[in-house]
């Protein structure tokens, strides 16, 4: 199965929760903070949304950091996706 972003959206991968602190502390499940970095997965054509014209900036392969309470998640088969809104996106990081 294969997910087509529609619009201005854009699916992305979180990366893998934080287990352990630098200084080796391993957290607990409810300790663990929600990822706020990911890798563009797939993105939608753009067009216009909302009345305004709409230019994607990022592409499948980037790694971006995202609004922590953003999108909604989706999960396929054993993976997890997140659904976003291109300006729910902060920054590519490069």
């Amino acid at each position: 199965m294969k997910l087509v972003p529609l619009g201005d959206r854009v699916v992305l991968k979180q990366s893998e929760k934080e287990e352990t602190t630098k200084s080796g502390i391993i957290l607990t499940a409810k300790a663990q903070e929600k990822p706020v970095t990911a890798e563009v997965v797939a993105v939608g054509p753009g067009g216009v949304v909302d009345g305004k014209e709409v230019t994607m900036q990022v592409k499948a392969g980037d790694q971006v950091i995202y609004s922590k309470y953003a999108g909604n998640e989706v999960k396929i088969g054993d993976d997890e996706y997140v659904i976003v809104r291109q300006n729910d996106i902060l920054a590519v990081v490069e």
